[in-house]
């Protein structure tokens, strides 16, 4: 059975941000804040979450939408090829913040990821996020997660979201109504650099 926990301050707890650490650790799926929208996510590094996020999530991760949700810029780096000036520039403006970013790939990204030309990154700047990153031996993977209703697009309950999304998670971090606009999408692969999707993120005027 799933477990919830609910955060109340800007300063989260730590013994629970070290039980959600050690659920992911352990291969767990977890529902957690984000400075948009809910998500869901694994570990990067956990072949057992990854395999159980694929399958929760009917998608072959070698080419799923998906984004690499990092710590800080230093880690990122670890996971993209090099980035010229005026990329890196506007990477550091934006981020952390509600943006996923389409960069193009390091050359060896760990396995299922190692075919990847190029790969969404985000950073979000939520407490508990910033707090929990740290603590962890790897970027997480991350998916948003969708309404039934299409007129909804996105559940801002975390109570909705757990109800229909227990069976199949370890563990719910709570921090209140999230938000339903998504993260503003750029792939700052293409010259010039192109809006995917207008969302909670300001279009930065280089675009």
């Amino acid at each position: 059975m799933a477990a919830y926990i609910s955060f109340y301050s800007k300063t989260p707890n730590p013994k629970h941000l070290h039980e959600a650490a050690e659920v992911l650790h352990g291969g767990g799926i977890v529902i957690f804040p984000t400075d948009t929208v809910y998500g869901l996510g694994c570990l990067s590094s956990s072949v057992k979450g990854l395999e159980r996020f694929a399958k929760i999530k009917e998608v072959k991760l070698e080419h799923a939408p998906l984004s690499f949700l990092f710590r800080d810029i230093k880690e990122l780096s670890q996971y993209v090829a090099p980035m010229n000036s005026q990329t890196f520039k506007l990477v550091k403006k934006l981020l952390p913040g509600p943006y996923a970013l389409i960069l193009h790939a390091a050359n060896k990204l760990p396995k299922p990821f190692q075919k990847r030309k190029t790969i969404g990154v985000r950073i979000s700047n939520h407490p508990v996020l910033q707090a929990l990153l740290p603590l962890l031996d790897a970027p997480l993977i991350t998916s948003s997660l969708h309404d039934p209703d299409e007129i909804i697009d996105y559940t801002t309950d975390p109570e909705n979201l757990f109800a229909r999304w227990e069976s199949k998670i370890d563990l719910m971090l709570s921090d209140g109504y999230g938000s339903n606009i998504p993260s503003t999408v750029i792939d700052l692969t293409t010259d010039p650099f192109e809006l995917i999707r207008a969302g909670a993120g300001e279009i930065p005027n280089e675009l």
